[in-house]
């Protein structure tokens, strides 16, 4: 075969994963509370599946190596940065993928402790954890072993030389290792925790194989990896006995005691650079020669990490593509994800967006927050933890109403009498004063009688007559679209309504009724421009102009009316402030005319009888 055909072989069989020579990366990551984080040369990405089962994406640009302070890039010292670097790193990724879940519900010592100390207990805890997680470190790798070290020789009654002496602590630390995680790998959470880890490697060691990025894919790639941190802390734990049998034989003694501990502590640093620098060196090459070196850490990845789902796999993926298409391309800009929050803070947050876009109402934070999460507007400032998709929901709505879109717009739908209205810019909101105007027709009607809703807009009244009575209704308007919407509304509260597009009375005529209802446009022409943007910009003018005083529609209704009532029908009419007395005067043929007032004391309601 010639050179060109081995070539081109060698080159598929790479592309398929197949070939021993992979590709290398510089990604590695980190499992941390469902979900992984992986960090590339110059940023990071931290991918989360939250309690929804929504994957959470956070990215962050990093300093590129090649960007830091040359004594950073030192061998060695590299190592070193890099080891301070991932505990600090990782510490706060870890507890930033906590945010996404919340800190569940506060104990009644937790509320105290933040209203009388101003403190925040789990800030406390888990700092003291970090604390307790240090000493513990210590204990167990440092002290313990010299403990049991020391045991043996008073046991045997002999004294160890140094090289034997630091070699007998560092196997004691190897098992303890061992069983450290061992018995970490029975609880729940961190053999879940694991099993990210293992998505974390197949989905780097997929990469690396050439291979496409799939859930399948990464499914038959190995789960240990050359680049582990498990591997370094091995590395870590062989080297500390050379690096400190080596510092012992220099300065001639065995040193003991707390004197021991402290000197380990000090020589960390060094320990932790050099196992860097191996880790770095052994990960380049997949020679056999050196596989001995790198079988103790493949070992213990057995135990660290586990075959993950492919939920799990997913998550990895999401997190490694991010990281990829940023370190390629600069410009992508570092994104936050939503996190967990309290129904107060949010509540609180949402307050003042809408201040800063001049909705300074406290009601429609209330309804936006108690909308998105589907509560009462009372329970809108219980101390609850509120889930992230419910967080962007509530996000969603607020910026929608943001823009000046009325808030019922922005929903979609608004309550009328109990029921539920669809609304939008086809019609007018209804407003809750028109109720009033809906119970005061509903209680002159009955199964056998008849009724007309002129200007009928979203068809709320008219709904609400044939629901609560059972009589036959017909809801008329001059607008096309908002007969249409009225008409959506019937269907989706199954209310039998006859519809007319009209002009008022135009396409009505020989019609007669028990009852008209009726709420016209009654806003005047000259104060159209001073009404709020909500309503100005966004809600029909022809539902609202009624023309240079605001009577004209009432001067055709109260002319006409009579001619299309039976006898003893009633006319209703809601009226806009300080209108009702001309409003009378423009009603004709009525037997009565009454004014009913609003829950404010406003003259609201005009009701003639004929």
């Amino acid at each position: 075969m010639d050179r060109e055909n081995k070539k081109t072989i060698r080159k598929k069989r790479e592309r398929h994963g197949k070939d021993k020579k992979i590709k290398r990366t510089l990604i590695g990551g980190q499992a941390v509370l469902e979900g992984v984080m992986m960090r590339g040369a110059g940023s990071a990405a931290l991918a989360v599946r939250d309690e929804d089962g929504i994957i959470r994406l956070e990215t962050e640009r990093l300093k590129p190596v090649s960007e830091r302070n040359a004594f950073f890039r030192l061998p060695v010292v590299r190592g070193v940065y890099s080891f301070v670097t991932s505990l600090t790193g990782g510490t706060k990724y870890l507890m930033r993928s906590a945010e996404v879940y919340g800190e569940g519900e506060p104990s009644r010592f937790e509320k105290w402790a933040a209203e009388r100390l101003k403190i925040n207990v789990m800030s406390v805890i888990t700092t003291l954890s970090l604390i307790i997680g240090l000493a513990l470190a210590v204990f167990l790798f440092i002290w313990l072993p010299q403990a049991v070290r020391t045991l043996i020789e008073r046991w045997a009654g002999i004294t160890f030389g140094i090289w034997a002496k630091n070699f007998i602590e560092g196997g004691i630390k190897l098992l303890i290792f061992i069983a450290y995680l061992l018995l970490c790998s029975l609880l729940k959470d961190i053999r879940r925790t694991f099993m990210y880890h293992g998505a974390e490697h197949k989905t780097i060691s997929c990469y690396e194989r050439g291979l496409e990025l799939t859930v399948e894919n990464v499914r038959g790639c190995p789960r240990v990896h050359d680049r582990c941190g498990t591997t370094f802390i091995v590395f870590v734990l062989v080297i500390s006995i050379i690096v400190f049998a080596c510092f012992e034989a220099l300065i001639g003694t065995s040193v003991n005691g707390i004197l021991r501990v402290l000197l380990k502590l000090l020589l960390l640093p060094i320990v932790a650079g050099l196992s860097y620098e191996l880790l770095k060196a052994l990960a380049k090459t997949n020679s056999v020669l050196v596989y001995p070196l790198k079988a103790p850490g493949l070992l213990l990845q057995r135990i660290t990490t586990r075959e993950p789902d492919d939920k799990m796999i997913e998550v990895a993926i999401t997190a490694f593509n991010a990281v990829l298409e940023m370190d390629a391309d600069p410009s992508i800009p570092a994104k936050k994800f939503v996190t967990a929050e309290k129904r107060p803070a949010l509540l609180a947050r949402v307050e003042k967006e809408l201040k800063n876009h001049g909705i300074d109402e406290a009601a429609e934070a209330e309804w936006i927050v108690s909308i998105s999460l589907g509560i009462k507007r009372s329970q809108v400032r219980e101390d609850k933890s509120v889930s992230p998709a419910l967080v962007e929901k509530t996000e969603k709505l607020l910026n929608e109403r943001c823009t000046g879109r009325p808030l019922w717009y922005c929903v979609g739908d608004t309550e009328f009498c109990g029921y539920k209205i669809r609304v939008d810019e086809r019609a007018l909101i209804p407003r809750p004063e028109t109720e009033l105007l809906a119970e005061e027709a509903v209680k002159c009607l009955s199964a056998d009688k008849t009724a007309l809703d002129l200007c009928t807009g979203s068809g709320a009244i008219a709904i609400t007559l044939c629901k609560k009575t059972g009589c036959k209704v017909t809801a008329s308007d001059i607008s096309a679209e908002a007969l249409s919407l009225a008409r959506e509304n019937a269907l989706f509260n199954s209310a039998d309504i006859e519809f007319a597009e009209s002009d008022l009375f135009d396409k009505l005529k020989g019609r007669r009724f028990d009852v008209i209802v009726s709420n016209p446009p009654y806003v005047k022409t000259g104060d159209m421009p001073t009404l709020q943007k909500e309503i100005r910009d966004f809600e029909p003018s022809v539902a609202l102009d009624g023309g240079e005083d605001g009577l004209d529609y009432y001067r055709i209704i109260g002319k006409k009316a009579s001619k299309y009532l039976n006898k003893g029908g009633v006319l209703l009419m809601e009226a806009g402030d300080g209108q009702a007395q001309d409003i009378i005067k423009l009603v004709k043929g009525a037997d009565t005319v009454n004014v009913i007032k609003d829950l404010e004391g406003k003259d609201r309601i005009i009701k003639a009888v004929f």
